[in-house]
């Protein structure tokens, strides 16, 4: 496929691009927010030097903290913006960085948008994190001499295949973006075989998250409202069709309470229903006050921006997106708070963290769904084990930190330091 071909698509798909968010606004009115963003018009503006990242999600938002704050340190005679594609991304960042930063919507990837995006900020630096090939962007910012890098880059085997399909199309945006830093050797030598040059390997910037200041006790409250005399089992991060596995695998656990978050949070309602379906006892974290009813079983994390907390008041932690195959959600926030962890067998988004972490002694994957529940008896059955993988879980967060630096030193090869 030739861009031309590529944007030609994109024009014929952009009258229903207006249907589709009145389609997500539906669960998530947040949707019909600054629509026209998406499409590159935009009241914000600014007077300095403008270092752009492109964050599409909470999961980009996060994993970028570490950089994002560093740069206000380094670099305070800029302003730093933020761009979104999801409502929930653009909260994570307001909940994280406040009036520090700019943020907007990224337009979609067709020329008049793209452009009048880089009109109105005219980054000196641009930077997507994480895998987003946007190639009439990239095309744009190196027209305009904007350099652009792919920071934090990972590609799964399943999205390398499918990029190959478009061979000359992919190939062409790689080798026009300045610069690319892999999160693994194996991130960097699929990027390779596509066309991609210029290629580093730093490591994941979400090793260098850092939990809240007072996620310890946060996460004291939280369980002193849960009960310490119970098993508490956190299923994080949970995709569609994964909580019936769950609540089928925790059904018969005697003292076992097993809290839910889901990945989406226009997916609460769903999950509710679900529990009320079944019958079983649950109660809300949002309107979790006094501590909980004795027969309560579930717990529906209907919350944001409270999964460190989660981890701290919980004993065992299990990564959702892998049970079923969604490639698995980021399992190092529960290292990092030195949980022992359970992971399914699908996890192509993290397959080079799973590993690593099955190799320390911190994570357990299930060769199947099925076995779920008895890995959740093996843990609670086995307290020394528990003990083991909880050490193991923060030694391998710890030793695999340092990417922050390293895509810090990269930057400043497109930056003048402009640090009081």
């Amino acid at each position: 496929m030739t861009r031309t071909t590529y944007t030609l698509l994109l024009y014929l798909l952009l009258p229903f691009t207006l249907l589709k968010l009145l389609w997500r606004a539906r669960k998530q009115p947040e949707y019909l927010n600054h629509w026209r963003e998406r499409y590159g018009f935009y009241h914000a503006s600014s007077h300095d030097p403008v270092i752009w990242l492109h964050c599409v999600s909470v999961g980009e938002t996060r994993a970028a903290a570490p950089l994002i704050k560093a740069l206000l340190r380094q670099y305070p005679k800029h302003q730093i913006l933020l761009t979104h594609t999801t409502p929930t991304g653009r909260a994570a960042s307001e909940q994280l960085f406040g009036d520090t930063i700019q943020r907007v919507y990224l337009p979609y990837d067709v020329p008049f948008a793209v452009n009048g995006f880089l009109n109105q900020f005219k980054p000196v630096l641009g930077v997507l994190m994480e895998t987003e090939l946007w190639f009439n962007l990239i095309a744009s910012c190196k027209r305009q001499d904007i350099p652009l890098l792919l920071v934090n880059a990972r590609l799964s085997e399943k999205s390398a295949l499918a990029y190959a399909k478009i061979g000359k199309l992919v190939a062409g945006g790689l080798q026009s973006l300045s610069a690319i830093a892999a999160q693994t050797a194996t991130d960097a030598a699929r990027l390779q075989q596509l066309g991609a040059n210029n290629v580093s390997i730093v490591g994941n910037l979400k090793f260098d998250v850092m939990p809240p200041e007072d996620v310890v006790i946060q996460g004291q409250k939280l369980r002193a409202l849960l009960g310490e005399n119970r098993t508490v089992l956190l299923a994080a991060s949970t995709r569609e069709g994964e909580e019936a596995i769950i609540l089928d695998a925790s059904a018969n656990i005697p003292n076992l309470l097993t809290i839910i978050v889901p990945r989406h949070p226009q997916r609460f309602s769903e999950v509710e229903s679900l529990l009320k379906q079944r019958g079983l006892r649950y109660q809300k974290r949002s309107s979790l006050n006094q501590p909980i009813n004795q027969d309560t079983r579930y717990i529906l994390g209907d919350s944001m921006g409270e999964l460190f907390t989660y981890y701290a008041a919980t004993d065992i932690a299990l990564i959702g997106g892998s049970l079923l195959p969604f490639g698995g959600q980021n399992l190092i926030e529960a290292a990092i708070m030195g949980k022992p962890i359970l992971i399914g067998p699908h996890t192509y988004n993290f397959a080079d963290a799973t590993q690593s972490g099955v190799e320390a002694g911190a994570v357990i994957q299930l060769n199947y769904a099925a076995e779920l529940c008895e890995k959740i008896e093996y843990l609670i059955n086995n307290k020394s084990i528990c003990e083991q993988m909880s050490v193991a879980a923060i030694r391998f967060s710890q030793a695999s930190t340092g990417a922050t630096e390293k895509v810090l030193q990269l930057l400043a090869r497109y930056l003048v330091s402009q640090a009081d």
